[in-house]
């Protein structure tokens, strides 16, 4: 366990770093306070996870590494989504429907395999549903932004 550990932990604080310098690069054309007080809390919490691998020898357990990088990566994702000007809504709406439709392609694959697993299809079964409420959502949604720029036409004229 010892060399395993130690390999993911210093490829975790590799990982905090390098997403730290990122948040920095992409704070340089955003110009966001918030984004740049975040990009220096991920640079310092590569810092602190170096120097706990550095003292622990690497023997720190690989959950608490997991939980580790999926809380970063829910601050950071709550971030950079309220960070998220009005004018770029619609764009990353169409993006979100895009990677909701690989998320079918996936679910496709999980829901019906050769020898059918009955928890692996109902999963599947679920993804696709659920994503395809996300696809459908989001063109709705979409599609209401993109009528709140079109003009009105006069009250006096016709259809």
């Amino acid at each position: 366990m010892g060399s395993n550990s130690q390999n993911l932990s210093t490829g975790l604080a590799e990982q905090a770093n390098s997403i730290g310098n990122r948040l920095n690069e992409f704070n340089s054309m955003v110009e966001s306070p918030k984004l740049e007080g975040l990009a220096s809390e991920v640079l310092t919490l590569g810092e602190q996870i170096g120097s706990i691998t550095q003292f622990a020898h690497g023997s720190v357990n690989p959950l608490i590494f997991g939980i580790t990088v999926l809380v970063l990566s829910c601050f950071i994702g709550y971030f950079v989504v309220w960070s998220v000007t009005p004018a770029l809504h619609s764009p990353l709406m169409g993006v979100t429907n895009a990677i909701s439709s690989v998320i079918i392609v996936g679910a496709l694959i999980a829901a019906g395999p050769k020898d059918p697993n009955i928890f692996g299809s109902i999963m599947g079964f679920l993804a696709i549903v659920l994503a395809s409420i996300n696809i459908f959502g989001g063109f709705i949604v979409t599609q209401r932004m993109l009528s709140m720029f079109k003009r009105k036409k006069p009250s006096g004229e016709n259809k």
